[in-house]
């Protein structure tokens, strides 16, 4: 079995991935084989809460140039993760 923190490389900080917190949804860049059963264990094993439902998104990389040479950036892999009501809340930044 991966390490947790190999499946979770970071939280996702946007303006919208704010406002969902309030829901309890947190959004994390995850590992681009990890699927929905890897990304619920390791979030419940590093900060100790209970998810209710994960939802996974993936990116394909954009196409980028400089000068005459050509590629795509990395692509990434985005999990939604939607806690239980009676969970705790998942520290993002500590105050």
């Amino acid at each position: 079995m991966k390490d947790p923190r190999d499946i979770i490389k970071r939280p996702v900080i946007t303006e919208n991935s704010m406002s969902l917190v309030a829901q309890k949804k947190y959004t994390f860049e995850v590992d681009v084989k990890a699927n929905k059963t890897e990304v619920k264990d390791a979030i419940e094993a590093i900060f100790g809460v209970k998810v209710e439902k994960v939802n996974i998104m993936n990116y394909k990389g954009k196409f980028k140039r400089v000068g005459r040479y050509s590629g795509l950036t990395n692509r990434r892999r985005k999990a939604i993760v939607t806690l239980t009501p009676d969970s705790k809340e998942i520290e993002l930044f500590e105050v």
